[in-house]
């Protein structure tokens, strides 16, 4: 009950609209890739769209963008090295 009341109260820090759980799409732009994420779970803004991640989907998102720097390093380093 106290989670739902929360979420009730949840407001966007852009438009103060309300938010409401949702699905939504997570893409950033790296120097060497381009990453898009479908159906990240967050409270979405009813009014302007805006996503608020959890801690879970933050952490996961976080440690793909390491991995994937990581791998992507790893590549340039064999082309350079070829």
């Amino acid at each position: 009950m106290f989670i739902v009341e929360v979420i009730n109260r949840m407001e966007c820090l852009y438009c103060k609209g309300k938010m409401d759980k949702g699905k939504t799409t997570y893409s950033i732009n790296r120097r060497s890739y381009h990453l898009f994420i479908e159906d990240v779970p967050a409270f979405v803004c009813k009014q302007c769209g805006e996503p608020y991640f959890g801690e879970e989907e933050v952490d996961a998102i976080q440690d793909l963008i390491q991995d994937m720097d990581k791998k992507t390093s790893a590549i340039q380093t064999m082309e350079l090295a070829a």
